[in-house]
């Protein structure tokens, strides 16, 4: 089977050019046209060749979106926002943008069950606002993953050293001849990612099997946390600060500190999105995809409320670590209590295990839609037939683009590069987007009453 279809501009450097030249003609034709959800579904997801495998089922999209929110962020943010903005409140804070989260995976539940297509947001988009909307939007999605999945493998191997009292530096390994900042290579960080790449590769079943596991155990050790904290914490912390100076009572910085809070700790509920990649592979769309989106936000919003709650028992508000709220509470302690912090730096490795694995196999499916679109290669598009998953996009962003984020800490550079690459896809697909001439319908005749039925 040809990886570029006859009529695509990837097909030569002679049909590239081409394209080029018609560029202004396409782009003013094409701009705001738009898809349907029978094409996305039909005749678009036809490119990949073979289809993805309906393997999954409510509980496994609940495990999804469990793992994919529970990362290392909460044991942060929580310590920021309470600190900062919200105090003993933060609970409060947890439970609005729980509110808010829910319902945005209904948005994504509805567009979904309508259209279960493993494209998310970018398909979602080609169908309502047109397919430069909808470039735009994966373009940054695919950077933001690529991105903040680098930055979340070399933040595994930070907990994990922590946790087992080895140094960070230890995890790298110096390359001579490189400039200082990025010349180490970070071993653990890199394995992690390969690991990772091969198990989604290999089946969104197993994938799904070990995302269970590890899952398991990071609520495990959550649910540690939390009874830890309701046992050793003292209830007097909601209403009194340590220093008498500070604002006292359960709401010490009043409405605007607990909204502020829930703004910053949104950011804890982050990867539920990428659930809705996945709805190509469930078995009854219908009935799993809103069982699992919105069970995961309630469960996790629960967990929250409930660590949120055992923090602010374990210590007054204004003498929690922002940066390490949770570890912190147990590691200035004297009376054998130490050891809890350490428990909690393992639990927080795997809850970057999990986020990292939802997240990785979230971007190969916007990555493998995107290739269906023609906006990359077709190559990125094609789904294996042994293991009806989508291996060249996982490959691909698995080992080309980590070797360069992971293996490398890009100090100053890395924005640079990342924004140079950005830049790079804006400019070749604008000079690419229109090339193909499947027909599609006009922006004007889109009805946006399909969007509320």
């Amino acid at each position: 089977m040809e990886t570029h279809p006859r009529n695509s501009s990837f097909s030569s450097c002679s049909a590239y050019l081409r394209a080029l030249a018609h560029t202004p003609a396409r782009v003013s034709r094409r701009a705001l046209s738009v898809s349907t959800s029978y094409e996305e579904m039909s005749r678009v997801r036809a490119k990949s060749g073979s289809d993805m495998r309906k393997t999954l089922r409510w509980y496994d999209l609940v495990c999804f979106g469990i793992g994919g929110m529970v990362g290392a962020g909460v044991f942060v943010t929580t310590g920021h926002a309470s600190r900062l903005n919200a105090g003993p409140a933060i609970v409060i804070s947890y439970a609005i943008a729980g509110l808010c989260a829910l319902l945005s995976a209904f948005c994504y539940t509805e567009f979904a069950v309508d259209m279960p297509v493993a494209g998310g947001a970018f398909s979602y988009l080609r169908v309502t606002f047109g397919e430069f909307a909808a470039f735009l939007t994966g373009s940054n999605l695919i950077m933001e993953y690529v991105m903040s999945n680098a930055a979340v493998a070399r933040g595994f191997a930070s907990y994990f050293g922590t946790a087992i009292g080895v140094p960070t530096a230890k995890w790298r390994l110096k390359v001579d001849g490189l400039p200082d900042g990025f010349n180490e290579i970070d071993v653990l960080a890199v394995a992690v990612v390969l690991v990772i790449t091969f198990v989604i590769c290999y089946s969104t079943r197993e994938s799904s099997v070990v995302n269970m596991i590890l899952t398991v155990l990071h609520i495990l050790f959550i649910a540690f946390v939390i009874l830890m904290g309701f046992w050793k914490g003292d209830p007097k912390n909601f209403t009194e600060p340590g220093d008498p100076k500070n604002p006292s009572g359960f709401f010490p910085y009043g409405a605007k500190g607990v909204f502020n809070g829930a703004a910053m700790v949104y950011l804890s509920y982050i990867g539920y999105d990428a659930v809705s990649t996945m709805a190509e592979e469930v078995k009854n769309p219908v009935k799993d995809i809103p069982i699992g989106v919105s069970g995961s936000v309630i469960i996790v919003t629960v967990l929250y409320c409930l660590m949120a709650a055992s923090m602010s028992m374990l210590m007054p508000y204004d003498m929690i670590d922002a940066e390490a709220p949770f570890s912190g509470a147990f590691s200035g302690k004297s009376d054998g209590w130490k050891w809890v912090s350490n428990v909690i730096g393992v639990g927080a490795s795997f809850g970057i295990l999990t986020s990292l694995l939802v997240a990785m196999l979230g971007q190969a499916r916007y990555m493998c839609v995107i290739g269906r679109s023609s906006v990359v290669p077709a190559w990125f598009a094609r789904v294996h037939p042994k293991t009806s998953t989508p291996v060249n996009a996982s490959a691909f962003l698995g080992t080309v683009f980590y070797f360069v984020y992971t293996r490398f800490l890009v100090a100053p550079g890395y924005l640079y590069f990342s924004n140079y690459l950005l830049l790079y896809f804006l400019h070749r697909r604008i000079n690419i987007l229109f090339v193909l001439g499947e027909r599609t319908r006009a922006f004007s005749n889109f009805h946006f009453s399909k969007l509320i039925k």
